[in-house]
């Protein structure tokens, strides 16, 4: 009975593991070039986000936090690129 016991639970475990990893999405490697966002502080300054190439030159607006301008263009970038997925093309 606590064979079974134990089986069961490492079950469950693979059964939220996979949830959890689905969850997340896929991961990428932390390796120079795989940035999400930019930050040039000299000689001009500049903040870009790779992903949806939005861009400022409020750079310490951005260091304080203001991050909302980075988070919609990370949302429009998201729709648009599932939307183009599902269309069958590449985004």
């Amino acid at each position: 009975m606590t064979i079974l016991r134990s089986r069961l639970y490492e079950i469950e475990q693979e059964k939220r593991l996979a949830e959890l990893d689905a969850l997340r999405g896929e991961k990428l490697d932390i390796s120079f070039g795989s940035q999400i966002r930019n930050y040039v502080l000299y000689p001009y300054q500049l903040v870009k986000d790779v992903r949806s190439a939005t861009e400022t030159s409020q750079v310490d607006r951005v260091l304080d936090g203001e991050i909302d301008e980075f988070i919609v263009g990370y949302h429009r970038w998201r729709v648009s690129h599932e939307t183009a997925t599902a269309m069958g093309g590449d985004a």
